[in-house]
């Protein structure tokens, strides 16, 4: 005999859980099954200690550069124990907090390997668990490439350099996306020497141009050497670390050789085949409203097509909750969920780049304007640079909105807005920006796209 409850849900990563409380909220009987840690990647091993390290390189770099402050400090070095310390107390708060939240709600976590065993049934540990509906939310694992083995020493994923003890001394980072430009920028923050190599044109190829040029600058000026447009072709151990040989050029000698080509589904084992849950390339294949191929089963984050992003999943979890409590909630906007790099200096975006604007919308359709943010007072307290770059339909609204510079992720949530709210320049001109913060050049930028620049040139 099963034990029965209104969902059942595989992975208590952040759509898993989001989509457990939200339910159980609604008054809905929810068992929750983990084979880890409730939480998932994302608080244990990536974006929370991976931007607590982050933070210790902002600290470090401070240290090391108040000087230009007027501040006499001394920068010694970087005590890694005390940086995990810091690192693993973060990580720790927020997993009891969740877990008390979760036990509070009264919903049942099954730890254990899960798998379908029929179209409402998962299987844990020989045990099954019945529900009227089930989603899938396990999340996903480090990609490597092809003949590229992992050892956990010499060649290691992000999850194996959140535990190192020790600083390397050199780093060849493969891959230039969002976890090798942040674990690069912590390493060089570090005193690690770093290498990034990247077979595609550019860094974090997935942002606007215009951004990408601007952190490749910034990461040339810190000393972080780039390999772009260099496929990587083997690794070979050599006395106290790793050869990396690239195509087109010298090898590179390393320390260590940090894989981060991307993450891929967690879908292996779950029975979806024999359950007819249908899949391509190892994710679900899912409907507007998150259904996959058998009535009943939803499937959230990671697994589902598109932007691997922890509030991504959780914005799912949520949905799927409603739906299944008949609530007819409303689609979430794919194109206008953030995305934030957080290397220096940060990145942050949401909606469409000027070249991709450009393709949907036509050439003559699309324009663009660029704030520097050597026009921003707090920018300029923070010595920091970069600019928040508006592309919009031409006599309509804006379409896209990209920022460079530091804490560009703490602005990116009004960009959200006006994304989301299909917002002209001329609407969000008119809107008073505290000074002095960042969040003026976000107003100044639209002023000048609504044809009346202060600060900025139109």
């Amino acid at each position: 005999m099963a034990d029965s409850f209104d969902v059942v849900v595989l992975g208590a990563g952040s759509g898993g859980y989001a989509c457990a409380l939200r339910a159980a909220q609604l008054g809905l009987s929810v068992a929750l099954v983990e084979k880890g840690r409730l939480g998932g990647t994302c608080l244990h091993v990536g974006c929370i200690p991976t931007k607590a390290l982050l933070h210790a390189a902002e600290v470090a770099d401070a240290a090391r550069d108040s000087e230009q402050f007027g501040v006499n400090a001394t920068f010694e070095s970087i005590d890694m124990g005390g940086v995990n310390k810091y690192k693993d107390a973060v990580v720790t708060k927020l997993f009891k907090g969740l877990t008390g939240l979760i036990r509070g709600r009264g919903i049942t976590v099954v730890e254990g390997d899960g798998k379908l065993a029929g179209p409402h049934t998962v299987e844990v540990n020989g045990r099954r668990y019945d529900g009227r509906s089930v989603v899938l939310a396990s999340g996903s694992y480090s990609r490597s490439l092809p003949g590229l083995e992992v050892d956990g020493h010499r060649v290691i994923t992000s999850e194996h350099a959140l535990a190192l003890d020790h600083v390397p001394a050199s780093v060849v980072v493969l891959g230039g996306g969002v976890i090798g430009c942040e674990f690069a920028s912590v390493w060089r923050s570090f005193g690690a020497e770093v290498t990034i190599v990247e077979a595609l044109p550019r860094l974090v190829a997935g942002e606007d141009a215009a951004v990408s040029r601007s952190l490749e600058r910034a990461f040339r000026k810190r000393g972080i050497g780039l390999r772009v447009g260099t496929s990587f072709e083997s690794v070979s151990p050599v006395q106290d670390g790793v050869q990396v040989s690239l195509s087109g050029g010298d090898p590179v000698d390393a320390e260590v050789l940090l894989v981060a080509v991307g993450r891929g589904p967690s879908t292996a084992g779950l029975g979806l085949e024999e359950q007819g849950v249908a899949t391509e390339r190892g994710y679900l294949v899912t409907d507007g409203r998150l259904r996959t191929s058998v009535e009943g089963v939803y499937a959230v984050g990671d697994i589902v097509p598109g932007l691997q992003l922890a509030h991504r999943g959780f914005a799912q979890g949520i949905f799927v909750a409603e739906e299944i409590a008949g609530l007819d909630p409303v689609p979430i906007d794919e194109a206008g969920i953030p995305r934030v790099t957080y290397c220096d200096p940060e990145i942050a975006s949401v909606g469409l780049s000027e070249a991709a604007a450009r393709s949907t919308y036509g050439e003559s359709e699309v324009e663009s304007l660029t704030y520097d943010l050597s026009g921003n007072g707090r920018s300029q307290i923070l010595r920091t640079q970069g600019f928040v770059k508006l592309v919009r339909r031409r006599d309509g609204p804006v379409v896209g909105i990209h920022i460079i510079g530091a804490r560009a992720g703490e602005l990116v949530g009004e960009a959200q807005l006006t994304i989301g709210w299909q917002a002209f320049p001329e609407d969000v001109a008119p809107l008073v920006h505290a000074h002095p913060t960042q969040t003026e050049a976000l107003g100044e930028a639209h002023l000048a796209l609504a044809g009346k620049p202060l600060h900025a040139h139109s």
